[in-house]
């Protein structure tokens, strides 16, 4: 993964100009859904939305600062461009239409380079029905810089946001946690030996599960059927991308609440456990502050516990209370703890370090 034996011939970007470049990168795009009036081609998408609430995200990655292409390949990183930002969508309860996508690529990028990362990208659009309807690209001095945004539509009365938890409410996530953290750790642990020791080459070997969670993330689609096909809304929703804690305290400050959640309950895939334990890291710290698990973490009524009991794919980790000046965590041993939000800062970490 850090060594290409096999190199593409590589074509300069100032062969085809910008436009021709959008041209060549979005020419084999079909649009999928009926909203989707006019795609990329014309000086605006345009879009139509009948009766429904429309949702707008945008997420920002940087060379240097979220990813590192010595060891992402583009494809992947195109791919995780989309579902980051459809993750957002995903997260308000609603369903994801259209992307936008702007790039700003520095002359080292070859039009092959370019059109893995939209390869990346067209295969997320394909798999969650998404269109790729516009977008801009320019030059950078300083890397690749990948701006998506996400459109997405959901009747009124589903809408769900951060704001509505209330007391005795249920703390839920889906899948389990920790794995993209390690999958990075990993990742970063390999890139230093390459650098320090020639001739060496990483050794991922038992590994593939988390090295997936950090290079190819997928977004919950499946637990916003879910929710369809049980009867449930959730009362507050937040999508596990700075890590449980912070995401979690961001339910409790903006619903104004306190929450109480137990170590034993925090779904972690045994090798995430395996791995920590063999980096000398605590698999529950890296749950907790690790991020880009791109879960949901959701909060619904006590008496929905019936319906959401039996779903493998949830799992109930708390509940809220009423104290909102009051946050915990309770170890395996019954201890009771203050929980802080640890996780990711967009403004103060630099992931890759």
């Amino acid at each position: 993964m850090l060594e290409d034996k096999n190199p593409k011939p590589v074509s300069e970007l100032s062969q085809l100009g910008e436009f021709g470049l959008i041209k060549h990168l979005t020419e084999n795009i079909v649009l999928q859904n009926k909203s989707s009036v006019k795609g990329v081609g014309d000086d605006a998408a345009v879009l139509h939305y009948k009766n429904k609430q429309t949702v707008v995200t945008t997420d920002l990655l940087v060379e240097g600062v979220h990813f590192d292409l010595l060891y992402t390949p583009l494809k992947h990183l195109g791919y995780k461009a989309v579902v980051v930002n459809i993750s957002d969508v995903y997260a308000m309860n609603a369903h994801p239409k259209q992307i936008t996508v702007s790039i700003a690529v520095s002359n080292k990028m070859s039009i092959e380079g370019l059109e893995d990362l939209y390869e990346g990208i067209a295969l997320a659009c394909n798999i969650y029905g998404v269109d790729l309807v516009g977008g801009d690209t320019t030059s950078s001095t300083s890397g690749l810089i990948i701006s998506v945004t996400a459109i997405g539509e959901v009747e009124a009365k589903d809408i769900v946001y951060r704001n509505e938890a209330k007391e005795h409410d249920l703390i839920c996530v889906s899948g389990d946690l920790g794995g993209a953290f390690m999958g990075l750790q990993l990742l970063e642990r390999e890139k230093l030996v390459f650098n320090e020791t020639k001739g060496i080459q990483p050794d991922f070997s038992g590994h593939d599960y988390v090295l997936e969670r950090q290079l190819k993330p997928e977004p919950r689609q499946d637990v916003i059927q879910m929710f369809e096909e049980i009867g449930i809304k959730p009362t507050a929703m937040i999508d596990v991308s700075d890590g449980l804690s912070s995401d979690l305290l961001h339910i409790c400050h903006q619903s104004e609440v306190g929450c109480v959640i137990y170590e034993d309950k925090i779904p972690i895939d045994f090798t995430v456990v395996s791995l920590a334990q063999e980096m000398n890291l605590d698999p529950t710290v890296c749950a907790l502050n690790g991020g880009e698990d791109y879960e949901l973490l959701f909060t619904i009524k006590l008496e929905d516990y019936e319906k959401i009991k039996d779903q493998k794919r949830v799992t109930i980790i708390g509940h809220i209370t009423a104290d909102k000046e009051n946050y915990t965590i309770v170890d395996k041993n019954e201890q009771v703890h203050k929980l802080v939000a640890q996780g990711w800062n967009a403004l103060l970490n630099n992931k890759n370090e």
